[in-house]
């Protein structure tokens, strides 16, 4: 299909779906409410009893001493594997206050530890009849740590009994600035019992008895024998990948990142030697109020991201502010730093489309333009990142003579001038420019 054609094609979709979207739905407020009547019915005393856990959290702040948890979807055990963040979200389409709805009914009942040495925060005592504290992470198949482990591994969620510190006092007392971190209730854990042997699929426990495989190379084995993204980052977040001793827990957010470039620099030798795709493509798709163009160019391998904010977006929530942008790039050979400017958002985008030129054995220069609009209004994550970009892929793309051509017909529908385009991408910077790119549209 040519590329006006296409663009023409996109137009009428993109304004059926609008027709079909529902208002920007605050709707998360009666939510809470309704969580803390179903939260105080299934406490019972300093417990939470019967509930079931689908994943588990570990964080950031204060590293290496950070909190874990084990997250509940308190009264609604029956439907736990739905509040687990997976590729399965955009198949159904769920919509920012969905992801909100979720990620608030999740209970964190947390502890803290030290991510190498289970045993340095207040000694996580086993209440599986072990005798205090485990020397190290990779020892720590006992108490809080064992049971939060057994979690992470399992093939579905697991049912487990959880002793609260007291009671916790819930606070739902919010504005505007709390709802922009989806994030659920937090309780201190006392103790934490699994009502059931997990399931453990027969790879994992490969990785997991391998006391010499490096993580990174545990975390391709995985990938490559069907194991999503979103399950291998949540094994190396348990601290269940790595040498031996060497293992640690993981922030979540980190493993999430390190997965996505560990697979993609695993795909990314995949099709170094391949041939390259024989057009010029211009893939695009539109999830939760961002719009991704992916332009592919015969050639070896070549990957940027640019950026572009509109105002009154969640990350750039000034509405005079103008648009704002950012970018980051790589060559053949890859980075050798982390992506600041762009972060974990980077490594989702090139992870799809990747993953798409793994399929066809085929190698690109791949330039993906990421417009975030004002109906972006709360953060949901990186996933809604991965699955756009994986997504874009599916069903009918445009075609151009050139890449000049391609870039000019998408600069159309994008909020800022191909001028301003120009000087903050790499790869659109040598394009010949005449004057009327440098009229700033944002």
């Amino acid at each position: 299909m040519r590329l006006d054609e296409f663009i023409e094609f996109e137009a009428n979709e993109r304004a059926e779906r609008r027709r079909l979207a529902a208002e920007k739905d605050y709707g998360i407020l009666d939510h809470l409410d309704s969580f803390e009547r179903r939260f105080e019915e299934h406490v019972s005393d300093d417990a939470v009893v019967g509930s079931v856990s689908p994943s588990i959290f570990v964080g950031r702040s204060n590293y290496p001493n950070v909190s874990t948890g084990l997250l509940s979807p308190v009264g609604r055990e029956e439907r736990a594997a739905r509040f687990e963040t997976s590729a399965a979200w955009y198949d159904e389409d769920v919509s920012i206050a969905d992801v909100f709805d979720r990620r608030t009914s999740l209970l964190n009942s947390t502890r803290g530890v030290d991510v190498a040495d289970a045993g340095a925060t207040g000694g996580v005592t086993s209440v599986a009849g072990g005798d205090g504290p485990a020397e190290s992470i990779h020892d720590a198949w006992d108490g809080w740590l064992g049971v939060q482990r057994e979690v992470a591994i399992a093939d579905r969620p697991v049912d487990v009994e959880i002793g609260l510190d007291g009671t916790p006092d819930l606070d739902f007392d919010i504005g505007t600035a709390d709802i922009k971190t989806p994030t659920g209730p937090r309780a201190a854990a006392r103790t934490a019992d699994l009502g059931e042997n997990p399931h453990v699929p027969r790879p994992v426990q490969k990785t997991l008895e391998d006391d010499d495989w490096r993580a990174e190379g545990a975390m391709t084995y995985l990938y490559r024998r069907g194991f999503d993204v979103y399950d291998i980052n949540t094994i190396l977040s348990a601290g269940a990948l790595g040498r031996g001793e060497n293992r640690r827990l993981v922030p979540t957010r980190w493993s999430i990142t390190a997965v996505d470039d560990t697979v993609g620099q695993l795909l990314r030798g995949s099709i170094r030697d391949t041939p390259t795709v024989d057009r010029i493509e211009v893939h695009r798709n539109e999830y939760l109020g961002n719009a991704f163009w992916v332009i592919l160019v015969p050639g070896r391998w070549e990957y940027e991201l640019v950026e572009m904010k509109s105002p009154g977006s969640i990350w750039n929530p000034d509405p005079e502010a103008g648009v704002s942008l950012a970018a980051a790039s790589e060559g053949r050979e890859g980075r050798t730093g982390y992506v600041e400017e762009t972060a974990g958002a980077y490594y989702a985008s090139r992870l799809g489309v990747l993953e798409h030129l793994d399929d066809r054995g085929r190698q690109a220069k791949a330039l993906v333009l990421r417009h975030v609009s004002d109906d972006y209004w709360g953060p949901v994550g990186v996933w809604q990142v991965r699955e756009a970009v994986r997504n874009a892929f599916e069903g009918e793309f445009g075609t151009a003579e050139t890449f000049g051509e391609a870039v000019r017909g998408v600069a159309d529908h994008l909020p800022v001038s191909l001028g301003r385009l120009r000087r903050k991408s790499t790869m659109a910077a040598g394009l010949q420019a005449n004057l009327g790119d440098f009229v700033d549209a944002g």
